[in-house]
């Protein structure tokens, strides 16, 4: 495979927007790269533009599951319910490493679920995906199962099985398959306007965000899959608009709440679903669920209100571990794209996750949709793509992911290779390279081998700080204060393979600790 890097973006840029293209996906998410992928697969000649980096916005900061949505079977929602889950299974079964089982216990207390109520609910759930697995577990027991947890009115427990994934990775591995069969990527390129040509969209006109050029690129027809900027293509006028809704997480060290399953309950205060769950070897608390109306061109950060509302559910459940601001590691906020049709404001909460597909001549924007069906959102799009690319859509029911070829990975447990295969898949044999020339010695306490971080530097398009520490690893959320006690190593290993003098890492530094200090930690 060619390098991907800044060196090939610099020297490919113009040759590519010189190409007239069958598709172009603006929007580098899960669901463009998804677009991207299974376009790719169908032999079309096709081009994803992110105007950030890659996952920069909701699907780098997302709750990180890939659920069925148990929750939408209580809003009537069967058929998203049933898509998810199914789309679930296949997830873990073809990316095992990057997509894990992770189980969840829903404490049960006298309130609304209760244990026959959630047992009911979790019997269709099963069903539709296909197995039981679920079960219950009276005091006794669940006091093994979850140490720590308040005893007060407790009655028991439930237990069932979603999955969970490092969200990132998980579209730098969808974009990897993608150009392995032919499509392109390119992050810092902000699409400014759509082309037309006799009342058809015919390409679109973008800027190069590293140097400031413009460029008009032809295209058959252009997907956009911008998530909560998907208003701003569009034509105006239509009655359904996205709703930019934030959700909120705090991340502690996994020793201060140590947790073997997701821990599901309704918040004391509103009612709501949050969550408490292991991830990375930390312990995520998450999520809030409100109306976003900061610009959406700034990273989201949480809120102080946020901070106090996320660790009144922790205490709730484990008022014992007395987890305070002083144990958060780090934090995220990610911003959903609800569609909503603008009437009556119903709460975040109770607004449907359904997606949305509009149509013009020539251009297909997707609205909504959730990280678990990614596939079928992509599917439908290309669906509605193919009369302008003048392309059958073919067979649906392909692989995502093409099984890797591992090579045997010195030094590392079938765990650790089983997770670096995850999350590489066809990179593998270049990963390896550089794990048999700096060992499998780790960053920190993290999962993350030195040796990801050369290959991330070299081979995955990272053009600035962040994309390195904050998406192609997770260094800056797992790590106290964004990793700064490992800058000065970092730069050693990684600032010759990006090509960086001296002036530039320091600039990068310095942006990159006034975002995390701005968007990453606690608010002031």
């Amino acid at each position: 495979m060619v390098a991907w890097n800044a060196e090939w973006r610099a020297q490919c840029l113009a040759e590519l927007a010189a190409q007239e293209w069958d598709l172009i996906v603006v929007g580098g998410g899960i669901c463009g790269a998804g677009i991207l992928r299974e376009a790719a697969r169908l032999g079309w000649k096709c081009l994803l533009l992110e105007q950030r980096d890659f996952a920069w916005g909701t699907s780098s900061r997302s709750s990180k599951m890939v659920h069925g949505g148990l929750r939408y079977i209580a809003t009537g929602q069967l058929a998203l319910t049933r898509a998810s889950v199914r789309e679930r299974q296949r997830l873990l079964a073809e990316a095992p490493g990057l997509v894990e089982p992770l189980s969840f216990v829903m404490p049960h207390r006298g309130g609304f679920p209760g244990p026959k109520v959630f047992g009911g609910l979790l019997t269709l759930y099963d069903a539709l995906a296909g197995r039981r697995n679920h079960s219950y577990f009276p005091l006794q027991q669940l006091r093994y199962l979850v140490p720590g947890l308040k005893e007060e009115e407790l009655q028991g427990g439930t237990r069932f099985f979603d999955a969970v994934t490092d969200d990132a990775r998980l579209v730098m591995r969808v974009l990897s398959e993608a150009r392995s069969e032919g499509g392109e990527a390119l992050n810092g390129m902000r699409v400014l306007e759509l082309t037309r040509a006799n009342g058809q969209v015919s390409g679109l006109q973008a800027e190069d965000v590293e140097s400031g050029r413009r460029l008009d690129i032809r295209a058959r027809a252009v997907a956009l899959a911008t998530g909560a900027w998907a208003d701003r293509l569009r034509p105006a006028g239509s009655s359904e608009r996205i709703r930019p809704l934030r959700g909120s997480h705090l991340l502690l060290p996994g020793w201060r709440l140590p947790l073997a399953h997701a821990i599901s309950f309704m918040h004391p205060a509103d009612g709501r679903p949050v969550f408490v769950f292991p991830w990375e070897g930390a312990t995520v608390i998450g999520t809030t669920d409100l109306d976003h109306a900061d610009n959406l061109d700034q990273d989201a950060r949480i809120s102080s209100e946020e901070v106090d509302y996320l660790l009144a559910a922790c205490a709730a459940q484990f008022p014992a571990a007395a987890i305070s601001r002083g144990d958060v590691l780090s934090t995220w906020s990610g911003v959903r794209p609800v569609v909503s049709d603008g009437e009556a404001r119903v709460k975040p909460s109770a607004e449907k996750r359904e997606h949305a597909i509009w149509v013009e001549p020539g251009c297909v924007t997707l609205a909504g949709g959730k990280l678990t069906t990614f596939r079928l959102l992509a599917l439908e799009v290309l669906q509605a793509c193919s009369g302008f690319v003048g392309r059958p859509l073919g067979d649906s029911d392909a692989e995502v992911f093409a099984p890797s070829a591992a090579p045997a990975l010195s030094g590392l447990s079938p765990a650790r290779q089983r997770r670096l295969a995850g999350r590489y898949g066809r990179a593998l044999p270049e990963l390896a390279r550089w794990v048999e020339r700096l060992g499998a010695e780790r960053v920190g306490v993290t999962d993350t081998l030195w040796a990801e971080l050369a290959w991330a530097a070299q081979g995955e398009l990272v053009l600035h700080l962040d994309d390195l520490l904050l998406r192609r690893t997770r260094l800056g959320l797992l790590l106290p204060a964004g990793a700064q006690a490992e800058l000065q190593r970092i730069r050693t290993l990684c600032q010759p393979l990006l090509g960086w003098d001296d002036e530039r890492w320091s600039s990068e530094v310095q942006q990159y600790q006034a975002l995390w200090q701005r968007c990453y930690s606690l608010p002031e």
